[in-house]
């Protein structure tokens, strides 16, 4: 496999690993969709990891105005699962370094851990494992500005817009693949529910939301 790795050659490596998934899939906003992406069950392998984020990297690097900013480059996660992403690209890059937002639930601010704020003028590169709506980029990069860093690009392994995905306007947008998915509004308008294909939900969001059924029920 070349450094940088071909659409091909990723989303082979996605399908070997059961990370990219054929069937019926309920995202968080709604929508309705034939191609799930989980990026864990392939990052889980450190050759995976490491293939993927060198790949990434080396988009990134091909920017001559970003690679002038990388020994004081900050990569930024905006969610938990971007991880892995984040962390690969800094080691690849060599760039200063990593940190991450969080968020305790759907209505709850996306925050950033106690002490771990960006300064003023920081330059950085907002990461995450897959693009499909975008809300938790979108939410990440405000909350980043409003504490005056500036976000200079994103990163993603995986884009999969949806007919809700965020506009980034001119921001840089690298990723390996672009997964080219069918969506429908919602569970009247989708042919695979009227075939009668087994239904999943699907989403970080999701899981959130189960834990705080659960702690309401009194399980923790």
């Amino acid at each position: 496999m070349e450094l940088v790795p071909s659409q091909d050659d990723v989303l082979a490596l996605l399908r070997q690993t059961g990370a990219l998934q054929a069937g019926h899939f309920e995202c968080l906003n709604g929508l309705h969709t034939d191609l799930n992406l989980e990026t864990a069950l392939a990052m889980r392998y450190h050759r995976n990891a490491k293939t993927l984020s060198v790949g990434l990297s080396r988009k990134l690097r091909a920017n001559p105005e970003i690679r002038a900013l990388i020994p004081d480059l900050s990569i930024v996660a905006a969610t938990p699962a971007g991880l892995p992403v984040a962390y690969g690209l800094c080691e690849a890059l060599r760039a200063k370094e990593v940190y991450w937002a969080e968020k305790d639930g759907r209505d709850v601010p996306m925050r950033f851990r106690q002490f771990l704020e960006p300064v003023p003028g920081e330059m950085v590169v907002l990461v995450d494992d897959i693009l499909r709506s975008a809300a938790l980029l979108h939410e990440a990069r405000g909350l980043l500005e409003a504490r005056g860093a500036l976000v200079v690009g994103m990163a993603v392994l995986v884009y999969q817009p949806t007919p809700q995905t965020y506009d980034f306007g001119t921001l840089p947008l690298y990723y390996l693949a672009k997964l080219e998915a069918t969506y429908y509004a919602d569970a009247g308008q989708c042919q695979l529910c009227r075939r009668g294909v087994p239904l999943h939900r699907v989403g970080i969001a999701r899981q959130v939301e189960e834990r705080e059924e659960l702690v309401t029920a009194g399980s923790f």
